[in-house]
């Protein structure tokens, strides 16, 4: 029976590619008037897919699990959460969501650039009306913020965010408070305001692709207003980037950053491919995988020593390579998520979070955010936004309905802590040898894909989830012993 549903499943598979070039495009190439076509099309799509998946509902709901393999146990468990979903929640709520977040996207966009959250605020309003519609069609205990959590984090709570970030947050507080005394790692550098060329920049690019060895057969690299990762295929994994015009280390973590993405897609077990378990388990795990490699590799001095006769000849640095490694490590409270130093990302996170968690709740109005925000990020960080675009609207996130997603962050780099824990991870950068790092990234989690939910394949290969004891050991080690 299983094998006639995954010969059913591909039409799925082929649905789900199909989206999946259709999101790069509206983040990439497609032009503005263009949105309005593409979430009706996007509507009908997912309303097909709907509808290819519950034709054989009925099949996956009389499998025996107690006569499978895990890989069969893994895909049967995936096709239940999703059909799950299309039972609880109508149709016609995700054809809304769909429509509604391709403009949404354009109005978000519109509203940064101009610095105005009511430009984006009746779209805001509609979609957490829509995603509070999901909480309460999928059900849920104890809140209806954990019934979103689950659709990123398979199986995580509140109750388990809570704990990470009641043991984390004191300790960033303090570690910070270290480092500001202590002066070595800087708050602020001179590269951080230089101008570089942004064609002289994308070639830097190219090169870090090419030190991280990247697969260029069935990869690529473009131009988002938000860094990202699409996955289309098994062999058709795309990332982007972004060019400012200066503070060059942003473009290029973002690079590292979504390559570390790109590593996971591409390394799930082929077999794999158009089976509902062929792609990555979670967000949390995949986010693991982008910091693991833009923070406790990218900003190691063993990496520093490898890419700065690159950036020394690109860009005519007149630093030497602790200068370069301070650079990569400037720690400060700042505005800005996506270029938050490693100490106090997790901090934007905790914004985020009890933001949502209260949205989701119906205890505070869209039109409250701003406020909120500002107060929040005194709270966490001491600095208040000038403007909405460096405070509430700098993330894209919302206009795309992802809410429950940020807390996956920090879970990735709690998972990311557990890794270098258990992987003498530096030695391999020292000794150039990247692809005995991907091997060993492949063989605890890339190959599986979504056979097993997180916490299990965390248990599973490094004996332990979600422990933000690694995360701190690791922090601590770096910035305190100086």
């Amino acid at each position: 029976m299983l094998e006639d549903i995954l010969e059913e499943y591909k039409k799925v598979w082929a649905l789900d590619h199909a989206l999946a070039l259709m999101g790069w495009d509206l983040e990439t190439y497609m032009p503005q008037e263009g949105s309005k076509y593409r979430g009706e099309a996007t509507a009908q799509i997912l309303t097909l897919r709907r509808n290819e998946m519950m034709k054989f509902a009925d099949n996956v709901d009389k499998i025996d699990d107690n006569k499978l393999e895990d890989k069969e146990k893994g895909i049967v468990r995936v096709l239940r959460r999703e059909i799950k979903y299309y039972r609880a929640v109508p149709k016609e709520i995700d054809e809304e969501l769909a429509r509604l977040t391709s403009d949404a996207f354009i109005s978000w966009s519109k509203a940064k650039n101009e610095e105005n959250f009511s430009i984006f605020k009746p779209y805001l309003e509609k979609i957490v009306e829509l995603e509070r519609k999901i909480a309460e069609s999928l059900g849920y205990e104890k809140h209806p913020y954990n019934a979103l959590l689950d659709l990123y984090e398979e199986g995580l709570t509140i109750d388990d965010t809570d704990k990470i970030f009641s043991s984390l947050l004191p300790e960033l507080k303090y570690i910070l408070e270290k480092i500001l005394s202590s002066g070595y790692y800087p708050n602020h550098h001179p590269l951080e305001d230089m101008a570089y060329d942004v064609e002289v920049m994308k070639k830097v690019n190219e090169e870090i692709i090419n030190i991280l060895e990247m697969p260029r057969s069935k990869f690529r690299l473009d131009i988002s207003p938000h860094p990202f990762t699409q996955r289309i295929s098994a062999g058709d994994v795309r990332i982007t980037t972004r060019y400012e015009g200066k503070d060059f280390r942003a473009t290029m973590f973002s690079v590292i950053h979504e390559s570390g993405h790109a590593m996971y897609e591409l390394q799930i077990d082929p077999n794999l491919e158009m089976t509902p378990v062929g792609k990555g388990v979670s967000s949390g795990i995949h986010e693991s995988q982008s910091r693991f490699w833009e923070n406790i590799i990218g900003r190691s001095r063993e990496f520093v020593s490898i890419v700065y006769p690159l950036l020394k000849r690109f860009l005519d640095l007149k630093y030497d390579e602790e200068e370069i490694y301070k650079y990569f490590n400037v720690v400060r409270p700042s505005l800005i998520r996506v270029d938050a130093d490693e100490v106090t990302y997790n901090l934007h996170i905790a914004i985020r979070y009890e933001i949502e968690k209260k949205l989701i709740a119906d205890e505070l109005k869209v039109e409250e955010i701003p406020s909120l925000w500002n107060e929040l990020s005194e709270k966490y960080l001491g600095i208040r936004p000038k403007n909405d675009a460096e405070g509430v609207l700098q993330d894209v996130h919302w206009s795309g309905g992802s809410f429950g997603y940020f807390p996956t962050y920090t879970i990735g780099n709690v998972v990311a802590g557990m890794i270098y824990a258990k992987f003498n991870v530096l030695e391999k950068v020292k000794e150039r040898k990247f692809n005995e790092i991907k091997d060993y990234l492949k063989e605890k989690i890339h190959k599986y894909g979504a056979i097993y939910p997180p916490k299990v394949l965390l248990e599973k290969s490094f004996g332990d989830a979600y422990n933000p004891g690694y995360l701190i050991k690791y922090l601590k080690e770096k910035y305190l012993s100086k």
